[in-house]
């Protein structure tokens, strides 16, 4: 008794029929979870933070702390 051979003609084809559109699947259910698991939120925690950050405040707070060599407190 012995073994039958193997086919290999059109085996490369007849594998990526079957595993492409699973690869697809994947990367669209990757891409899809990427975009509201990070993201998303990642986008409000901005649109929050912005909502109450003063730009004038947090540099006046700076120049008065020294943090800047180029700008001299008031005063000085």
């Amino acid at each position: 008794m012995s073994l039958q051979k193997p086919l290999m003609r059109g085996l490369l084809a007849k594998r990526l029929r079957f595993h492409v559109p699973i690869a697809f699947a994947l990367s669209m259910l990757t891409a899809v979870g990427w975009k509201y698991g990070v993201t998303e939120p990642r986008k409000q925690a901005y649109a929050e933070f912005y909502k109450h950050y003063d730009a004038t405040k947090e540099f006046t707070a700076m120049r008065e702390a020294g943090i800047f060599e180029s700008v001299r407190p008031k005063g000085e």
